[in-house]
């Protein structure tokens, strides 16, 4: 028999749906940590992540078993797709979209950023800069921080990004754009000069 874990998503979903269980137990271990890594990165509660991430894998299996999953060679971004709506669901009534300053200067903070360790002092601003950019991180609107993380955590294209959000690919950019606007802009009011060494 063919060794499972160097086969397809699809080839492994249809095996699943051929009453195969390994095959899903594949998929699970395959995409396990980068659905939970995202999922918590949004959420940041190890609880309500484990709820969500366990949630996203039983709406999978319900799905599949209806028959309602279309293969398209896409299972990465369907099941990131499951976990992004159930993230979303959680936290609907509970946030609402911030408003971004007028600025027009786009400047990527995490693109800027060169990390050379050639002494204690610049291995230490450089820890500090890193924290200050995950306190900026965490005061962005849910949708804006979730595409950041995407983009510079998972290092997923934007057309991924969109196809694991829903949206479309300009939607996807203009989240980005206005996550480092608004981050920007929170730096300038916090009076938080981010620059590595």
């Amino acid at each position: 028999m063919e060794n499972l874990k160097t086969m397809t998503d699809d080839a492994l979903v249809k095996l699943y749906l051929d009453g195969n269980n390994q095959a899903f137990d594949v998929l699970l271990m395959r995409y396990q940590e980068r659905l939970y890594n995202y999922i918590f990165f949004i959420v940041r509660s190890r609880e309500m992540a484990e709820d969500i991430f366990q949630e996203t894998f039983v709406k999978a299996i319900v799905t599949l078993r209806q028959g309602r999953y279309q293969s398209d060679g896409k299972f990465s971004a369907w099941i990131m797709r499951i976990a992004h709506n159930l993230v979303i669901d959680q936290f609907r009534q509970e946030r609402s979209e911030n408003v971004v300053s007028n600025d027009e200067n786009e400047f990527d903070l995490l693109n800027s950023a060169t990390l050379a360790e050639e002494t204690i002092e610049t291995k230490i601003v450089n820890e500090q800069v890193l924290h200050d950019v995950a306190r900026l991180i965490d005061e962005l609107p849910d949708s804006q921080r979730e595409v950041l993380h995407m983009r510079y955590y998972q290092n997923m294209s934007f057309k991924e990004i969109a196809e694991a959000t829903n949206t479309s690919i300009n939607t996807a950019l203009g989240r980005m754009r206005y996550a480092i606007l608004n981050m920007r802009r929170i730096a300038a009011e916090k009076n938080l000069i981010l620059t590595l060494e």
